[in-house]
């Protein structure tokens, strides 16, 4: 049974078969619910605690 993702900006639930992946050079795995957290994230360096939509900790 395939288990549901936590995107790593927003933590919102991300059912299978959505969503995207990040694998950096490291090895450290991101998933992403939207193309919004990810560039958020991985392309402007953003913390989710920073942005008001993001419900991160």
């Amino acid at each position: 049974m395939v288990k549901d993702r936590e995107c790593s900006f927003c933590n919102d639930s991300i059912p299978p078969g959505r969503g995207k992946m990040h694998i950096q050079n490291s090895g450290r795995v991101y998933y992403f619910c939207s193309s919004k957290c990810e560039k958020n994230m991985v392309k402007l360096g953003r913390k989710s605690k920073d942005t008001e939509w993001a419900a991160g900790d």
